[in-house]
């Protein structure tokens, strides 16, 4: 062990990363890697659930020094030495600190990152309790901890929390992926991280970016289709990591943390995941997404946290009685696992909440207990922030879970003095859903509002199908099973291998009988299903239908959707054209034609589909 442990120290040193060796330490039979979702749960390789105990191992995305933390800026003093490593490491070994972790009853670490630590070549300051470490970059530190982390049978998820190596979350070019940088250098440093890692199937995970925010200037906005729209950056990047650098990954997009100014009388406040309920993703691997949100008592709905702002007015989490709290929570997060069957389920991941050691507010406290509670009741998966911070005396980081001071001397939450403990212990030992995740029916939002949205990798594949019209496929596995009258919105759902073969459908060649007299129809050829469509400005352009590996059925109905909705009854897979009429087949059934009124160039719109079974 210690001649692998020496070589994997050289290998690192130089930039060379390999999986994480066997260890006696590690339980390979614990869970099997890679992880995926079934519904709103996180599943592993077995389809066995996996929920997400975590903590956030903070350091790497700032800087921090020997005597103190950004975290309490009041101990943080200009000119001392500045480190952008997991935080702690001066006082602690790399496996003293997962030992911590370890007996907080975690199983998953998420482990910030900022761009700008991913190109520094300078060594890291000297780390007294981990000299192995001296010379390292910023980046093999990281390195290191995630091969020990990973070794010891820990779940990494790498999280992009910054751009540049500083505390979160002020006016400071951190605002969102592109405020500081590029949208290309973001998707390239993503690609590069998750390559890197790739070979190590237990780094599960890519939390895209933190805190997507307003700078000083705009607002990020959730399918607006330009550079600030987060639901077109985090779905754009999530593909290109699946396609290119590395499957395996879970994809992790959080919410928009804040929009508007803080002034009394204009819109402002947390969106959260609420858009998601209208516009969700859909990922290439629709196994992979999943969903983060964060909460702290001192913020609000409408409430970003600071004071002698226009939000005074404003309550904050820790202001709303326990019923008032548990709607917000479901309203702007917890919908996406509470509500199955739509095409917004997924899992939940809330990757920051938190409370101080020091807190003596009785809302502040009343707060952490209640929404701890409503983790536990809703078996949510979670990352407490932060896991690690420092004490000196009655100073330090009073909201970590785990702290050392000078001497390398242990506190932990679970010590007997911290009021927080008796809630975490009830958080992690709360009963929680384990075993098999039978798998759950998907159902998949498709949007052309502004480009193509290609799900499936056998269409991508493809030379294009339709040139110069936008154009949607089902993610592989999936068929079209709805679209809406206007909006160019569709919904995917069902089974279907990737196709044998496919047909792009512009006129009535395959039509078999009038299933709508008077209206231009387009129908897939027999043994075929539609998968996509595409459009031209707002109006219908073609119908592209994948060969079903098996005989389909040729029993079929009309769905008209001109004047109102025509879905089956619960509107399954929710609603994926909101104000807009829509069309959808029923459970078993498959989309075998479509028809349309007017000339390309006018209003031609889809009005029926043709439902077979």
């Amino acid at each position: 062990m210690r001649i692998k442990s020496v070589l994997l120290a050289v290998l690192v040193t130089f930039g060379i990363v390999v999986p994480a060796p066997a260890s006696a330490e590690a339980d390979p039979s614990a869970w099997a890697a890679p992880l995926s979702t079934r519904g709103r749960y996180i599943v592993d390789a077995t389809g066995d659930r996996f929920k997400l105990k975590a903590a956030n191992w903070h350091g790497a995305s700032g800087t921090w020094t020997g005597s103190g933390d950004v975290n309490d800026p009041a101990t943080h003093h200009a000119g001392e030495i500045a480190y952008q490593t997991p935080l702690g490491l001066d006082r602690a070994s790399i496996d003293a600190v997962i030992d911590g972790l370890a007996g907080l009853g975690l199983n998953s670490v998420r482990l910030p990152f900022s761009n700008a630590m991913i190109h520094d070549t300078a060594p890291v300051p000297d780390l007294p309790a981990n000299p192995d470490l001296r010379g390292l970059t910023p980046l093999q530190v990281y390195d290191r901890v995630v091969a020990r982390l990973t070794a010891r049978g820990f779940a990494v998820i790498l999280n992009n929390h910054t751009t540049t190596s500083r505390w979160c979350c002020g006016l400071d070019g951190n605002e969102r992926w592109n405020t500081a940088q590029s949208e290309q250098q973001w998707q390239d440093d993503w690609l590069f991280m998750a390559r890197r890692y790739a070979a190590n199937k237990r780094v599960v995970g890519a939390d895209l970016y933190n805190e997507v925010r307003r700078n000083v200037f705009d607002d990020p906005n959730w399918g607006w289709g330009n550079g600030t729209d987060w639901q077109r950056a985090s779905q754009q990047a999530a593909d290109r990591i699946l396609t290119e650098a590395n499957p395996d990954l879970l994809l992790i997009v959080e919410g928009i943390n804040w929009t508007g100014l803080p002034v009394d009388g204009l819109p402002h406040g947390r969106p959260t995941l609420e858009p998601a309920r209208t516009l969700s993703h859909t990922l290439v691997d629709s196994g992979k997404l999943v969903y983060a949100a964060h909460f702290y008592g001192y913020t609000g709905p409408n409430h970003s946290g600071a004071t002698g702002t226009g939000e005074t007015h404003d309550p904050r989490y820790r202001d709303l009685s326990p019923q008032e709290l548990r709607d917000v929570l479901h309203r702007q997060a917890f919908f996406v696992s509470a509500e199955t069957g739509k095409h917004y389920t997924a899992p939940l991941w809330i990757s920051e909440f938190g409370e101080g050691k020091h807190t003596t507010d009785p809302a502040s406290r009343a707060w952490f207990e209640n929404f701890v509670g409503y983790l536990a009741e809703t078996d949510t998966d979670f990352a407490y922030w932060p896991a690690v911070g420092f004490h000196d005396g009655g100073g330090g980081n009073g909201w970590s879970l785990l702290s050392w001071d000078a001497a390398g001397r242990r506190v932990d939450v679970l010590d007997g003095t911290d009021w927080r403990g008796p809630a975490w212990r009830r958080l992690v030992d709360s009963p929680s859903r384990s075993g098999p995740i039978p798998a759950a029916e998907r159902w998949s939002m498709l949007t052309l509002d502004h480009a193509d949205f290609q799900a499936s990798r056998s269409v991508r594949a493809m030379a294009d199908w339709n040139p110069g019209a936008r154009k949607g496929s089902c993610p592989d596995g999936q068929r079209l099973t709805g679209l809406s009258h206007t909006g160019n919105r569709g919904l995917c759902t069902g089974s279907l291998a990737v196709p044998a073969g496919y047909a792009v459908v512009r006129g009535e060649t395959y039509v078999d009988t009038d299933w709508a007299s008077g209206y231009t129809k387009v129908q897939c050829p027999p043994e075929h299903a539609a998968v996509g469509y595409s459009v031209t400005g707002s109006a219908f352009s073609a119908l592209l239908c994948g060969r079903s590996g098996t005989p389909l059925g040729r029993t079929g109905r009309t769905v008209w959707f001109d004047r109102g909705d025509n879905r089956p009854s619960g509107n399954p897979g929710g609603d994926f054209a909101s104000g807009h009429y829509k069309g959808q087949c029923a459970p078993g059934e498959y989309v075998a034609g479509v028809a349309y009124t007017g000339r390309v160039g006018s209003n031609r719109t889809p009005d029926a589909l043709l439902c077979r079974a």
